[in-house]
C-alpha cells in the first residue's frame, strides 16, 4: 500500500519523469531560412490542415476544409527564387459538418466533382518578402478552369523529427481567389465570392 504522505512525491517525480521524455523528443529546431536543409520534401498528410473561409449573409464566415490533399516542395534557401511548390487536392474530400452540404457542393452548380475530381497548384515564380516569408505565384486549376493565384508562405523553421525520422519543415501559406473566376458564381452576394484559403503542413526530407 502506498502511504497517503507519499502520494504527492510519486506524483513529482513522474511529472519530472514525464518532461524529461517530453525535453528529449522535443526537435531543435532551427528558425533561420538559411539554416534550413535544401533538397525535395513531401507534405506530411497526417500534420496538414487546408482551411477555406468564406462571408455568409454578410454577418458571418463559414468555415470549412479539404480533408485530402498532397503537396511537394522542392527548394535551395540561398536561392529561393527556384523553389517549386505544387499540389493536388481532392474536391470530394470537402468539409463542412453537414453531409447533406457536402454532397451538394459536388453537383454542376458548384464544384462539378464527377467531372473535376481535383485542384492544381503549381507555382512558377517565388518572390521574397522577408528573411522567412515568400509569395509562391503560380497557377491554380479548379473546375477545368486555370487562373493565377498568389499564396504567401511563411516558412517556421526545420529540425531532425525523432517520430518520424526525417528532417522536417514548418510550412504554413495563405491566399485568396474569386470563386466566380472558376465559374461558381451561385448566390453571389449572399455567399461571398473571395475565399480565403489557409494551409498548415509540415513536410518531410525526401
Amino acid at each position: 500500500m502506498i502511504r497517503p504522505y507519499l502520494t504527492p512525491c510519486l506524483l513529482l517525480l513522474a511529472t519530472m519523469s514525464l518532461s524529461g521524455c517530453i525535453s528529449w523528443v522535443t526537435p531543435n529546431v532551427e528558425s533561420s531560412i538559411t539554416d534550413l536543409k535544401d533538397g525535395e520534401y513531401k507534405l506530411d498528410p497526417n500534420h496538414a490542415a487546408l482551411i477555406f473561409k468564406i462571408e455568409h449573409l454578410g454577418l458571418s464566415t463559414y468555415v470549412g476544409q479539404f480533408n485530402q490533399f498532397d503537396a511537394s516542395l522542392n527548394f535551395s534557401p540561398k536561392n529561393m527564387t527556384d523553389a517549386k511548390l505544387e499540389a493536388i487536392v481532392e474536391i470530394n474530400s470537402i468539409d463542412v459538418n453537414n453531409s447533406k452540404l457536402e454532397k451538394t457542393l459536388q453537383n454542376t452548380t458548384w464544384f462539378n466533382s464527377e467531372q473535376f475530381p481535383q485542384a492544381h497548384f503549381i507555382s512558377e515564380t517565388v518572390t521574397p518578402i522577408s528573411e522567412n516569408q515568400f509569395n509562391f505565384n503560380g497557377q491554380l486549376t479548379l473546375r477545368g478552369v486555370t487562373k493565377p493565384v498568389t499564396f504567401s508562405a511563411t516558412f517556421h523553421g526545420g529540425a531532425d523529427n525523432w517520430m518520424t525520422g526525417k528532417y522536417t519543415l514548418g510550412f504554413s501559406a495563405k491566399g485568396k481567389i474569386n470563386r466566380s473566376d472558376f465559374e461558381m458564381s451561385s448566390y453571389i452576394p449572399m455567399v461571398g465570392d473571395e475565399i480565403e484559403l489557409e494551409i498548415y503542413a509540415e513536410f518531410l526530407k525526401q
